[in-house]
């Protein structure tokens, strides 16, 4: 217990400190990091929870919800997961764990943008230049997660987040980290995260290089003096979050758990995440929830899923599940996901 509660003070005190520095008057700073594409919830069966996951982390997906969470499932997996973002942007999400025993469990995971080739336009030629530009995002992370009593469990996950518009590109260094406590009381499990606790990023590169006219109301000067825009440096989207897990009942027919996450990002205002799953049979499962509540002029609202998991070939499991997410004024949401347990 005082091992628990020194990390738990640790993990805390790194959160609150550095989310804390980012606030100033009370105002949000909504929209001031890099690397956005890292909020976005991996995984149909967290995102139709409403992404309240923390205090659940049972899947392969838990690298990206709470990493401490792939220290207890006890198996190998593998999950691929595709969303349909908002302004037709994809992101497909790969993540594979591997027990090694009474060494804990290591995990990799890999999240890929595909926008699309987009028109470089200009003041002058608003229609296009005939020449296209690229926009990628990437971030890969290595995962090791530790049971260290059979009721606290920790984990780290160290990452790389890379971002490139055009011809200027930057790239970060992070590190996730987890823990998942079975409390005294029967059913609930405590959860907490800290994502994106990372170095600054910056964009850098030759279309940066512009030719200048410091005087353009001056007629025979040098109107094209090279010059360069001057990019600033700025943080991934940090997020601390607190969830808490209760098993309403579990039996072989019928399995309820219930979720609810206070998050606390670095880039926004505070919000909570609700959400449970229905799973009969150990073969089908409902889910629904509310993410984003509480958060004022908030898009994301109820989600919805289900799930089919079926054994196959001994001890290999096969699981597909789908999330739908209403996202308000924008394109709801839809999030598919294949996995493989063994």
């Amino acid at each position: 217990m005082r091992k628990f509660f020194a990390i738990l003070l640790f993990i805390s005190l790194i959160g609150g400190e550095n989310i804390k520095a980012q606030y100033v008057a009370n105002i949000s700073k909504r929209g001031t990091s890099m690397a956005a594409f890292l909020k976005i919830g991996q995984g149909a069966r967290a995102v139709s929870m409403g992404g309240a996951f923390v205090g659940i982390a049972d899947d392969a997906t838990s690298i990206y919800w709470n990493v401490a969470g792939i220290a207890r499932l006890g198996h190998n997996s593998l999950v691929f997961d595709h969303t349909d973002w908002i302004a037709d942007l994809k992101y497909n999400f790969l993540a594979g764990t591997v027990s090694l025993g009474d060494y804990g469990t290591l995990g990799l995971s890999l999240t890929a943008s595909d926008y699309g080739e987009m028109k470089v336009t200009t003041v002058d030629e608003p229609e296009g230049t005939g020449e296209v530009f690229s926009v990628n995002d990437f971030a890969l992370s290595l995962a090791w997660a530790y049971n260290l009593t059979d009721a606290f469990t920790i984990g780290f996950n160290p990452k790389v987040v890379y971002e490139s518009i055009w011809k200027t590109s930057g790239y970060a260094i992070g590190m996730d980290m987890g823990i998942l406590y079975n409390t005294p009381f029967k059913g609930f499990t405590l959860g907490m995260s800290i994502t994106n606790f990372a170095s600054k990023m910056r964009l850098l590169g030759t279309s940066e290089i512009v030719l200048y006219d410091p005087d353009p109301s001056t007629t025979g000067n040098n109107g094209r003096i090279p010059a360069q825009y001057y990019t600033e440096y700025w943080s991934l989207p940090l997020v601390f979050t607190i969830g808490v897990s209760y098993k309403a009942f579990e039996s072989y027919n019928n399995k309820l758990v219930i979720d609810v996450d206070a998050h606390h990002p670095s880039d926004n205002y505070e919000s909570v995440s609700l959400g449970g799953e229905y799973t009969f049979r150990q073969m089908f499962s409902l889910r629904a929830g509310y993410k984003s509540l509480f958060l004022k002029d908030a898009e994301e609202s109820f989600t919805l899923g289900a799930g089919f998991h079926q054994q196959i070939l001994g001890n290999v499991t096969l699981r597909v599940d789908y999330a739908f997410l209403k996202f308000g004024r924008l394109n709801d949401v839809h999030k598919f996901s294949l996995g493989i347990d063994f």
